[in-house]
């Protein structure tokens, strides 16, 4: 990392407030402002954060303009072709692809750490029967502080390691423990002899009536899914894990807070909306009209699916699953079910419709993704907590890292206060 320096001056004065040019190893110079308001008595207003790197971190890389994401230096393309999920999160935590014997016991940590005290299966007993899995998994993934107190102290760095390995091995269980609620269904638990996609497959589709065979394509998109969802640089929800652990809370309660995040439709719920939109345009026949709908200003019809806050160009992302999700269609759905010709209809007519490609609204991974699961028996309600395992090996590295950084402090944005200024009570009687 190295430096330069810039001044800032203000209209009507002499003084120039020296600030850091601060570059890294890939992207955009930063302009260090943290002594800003002591120099200059104001604050930097950005909403949304578009323009401000809130930390630094060595775990993800994303060029939006270039359509450019890298885990710890290594291409997406890579990863996705030749890498599995488990490999991926030993990555993302550690910061090397491990060697085999590396891999091999971070993989039998993870398959023997997949069971849950069975305390934490009559939780889901208080649920209401239709409860939003996501809800379900949130509440029981907070709860965790309350089972594994051998492991809560954050300053401790084995303990951190222990929380993380828990957290990735045991959202599986929980996830599919939510989605059996649901149905009504007993818990299916943990088989070690599987695979970690394979394994939550096993968890929510098998029953005790009857054997359950694992589909090898099926397991090879969920697997190349939570590849493709492990990580994505500073999002909403891993801020928010972020600002979360920026206090010191117990990593369960940071992970439950960033899957709170993630759950709204703008960002994890994004593929959810997917099914939604399809189901509102409803057949193949309606796609030219609802295009038009898109693209008219004054109609609140929006695309979902397609573009990228982040991505002016192709999401990578979707680029990759593009070619898997064509194999799962084939294969294990009906290819002529109304909803997958939809589907493939209206990427068909967006990306070649001038108003989409001028702005770059390319479908991204949420469209794909939502399909895939779709076509792999796995409801919409259950959408965002797919997205929350495979997220989970990007948050616990991301809170690793960060109370690992002696510069880490607690978060405490400021803001443009805009409301009343100073006035005296009035008393009740006096009001008008």
């Amino acid at each position: 990392m190295s430096s330069k320096n810039a001044f800032l001056t203000f209209e009507g004065s002499d003084k120039a407030i020296p600030l850091n040019i601060v570059s890294g190893s890939d992207g955009p110079d930063t302009l260090d402002i943290t002594s800003l308001y002591k120099e200059a008595g104001v604050f930097t207003y950005d909403p949304g954060f578009l323009s401000t790197a809130s930390c630094n971190s060595s775990i993800t890389y994303i060029d939006g303009d270039k359509g450019i994401l890298r885990y710890r230096g290594y291409p997406i393309e890579q990863l996705a072709e030749q890498s599995s999920f488990l490999e991926v999160a030993h990555l993302l935590m550690y910061g090397e692809l491990p060697k085999k014997t590396e891999l091999n016991d971070f993989s039998n940590i993870i398959t023997r750490h997949t069971m849950i005290n069975e305390s934490l299966l009559r939780f889901f007993e208080g649920f209401h029967y239709d409860a939003h899995p996501m809800a379900m998994v949130i509440g029981v993934v907070g709860s965790l502080s309350a089972f594994y107190h051998d492991s809560t102290d954050i300053k401790n760095p084995r303990h951190r390691e222990i929380s993380a390995h828990r957290l990735i091995s045991k959202m599986p269980t929980i996830a599919a423990a939510a989605y059996k609620h649901n149905r009504g269904e007993p818990v299916i638990y943990p088989r070690n002899d599987l695979s970690y996609a394979g394994n939550l497959l096993h968890m929510m589709m098998a029953t005790p009536c009857e054997d359950y065979v694992i589909d090898p394509l099926a397991e090879k998109a969920l697997d190349l899914l939570f590849i493709l969802h492990a990580d994505h640089e500073q999002n909403a929800s891993t801020s928010t894990m972020r600002l979360a652990g920026s206090s010191g809370s117990n990593p369960f309660a940071c992970v439950a807070a960033g899957a709170s995040s993630l759950w709204g439709p703008a960002h994890g719920g994004a593929n959810e909306a997917v099914l939604n939109m399809l189901k509102e345009i409803g057949h193949a026949s309606n796609v030219e009209k609802y295009i038009a709908k898109a693209k008219d200003k004054d109609d609140p019809f929006r695309l979902m699916g397609f573009g990228h806050r982040v991505y002016k160009n192709y999401d990578p992302r979707a680029k990759i699953i593009r070619e898997v999700c064509y194999e799962v269609l084939n294969k294990l759905a009906d290819a002529n079910n109304p909803l997958f010709e939809l589907a493939m209809n209206l990427e068909e007519q967006a990306v070649s419709d001038d108003y989409f490609v001028e702005k770059n609204l390319y479908p991204n991974v949420d469209y794909y993704s939502g399909i895939i699961y779709r076509a792999l028996g796995i409801p919409e309600s259950m959408f965002t907590v797919m997205f929350a395992i495979a997220r989970t090996a990007g948050w616990v590295s991301h809170w690793m890292e960060m109370l690992d950084d002696p510069r880490h402090r607690i978060g405490r944005p400021r803001q443009l206060y805009q409301g009343a200024a100073i006035r005296d009570y009035v008393p009740l009687e006096q009001r008008a």
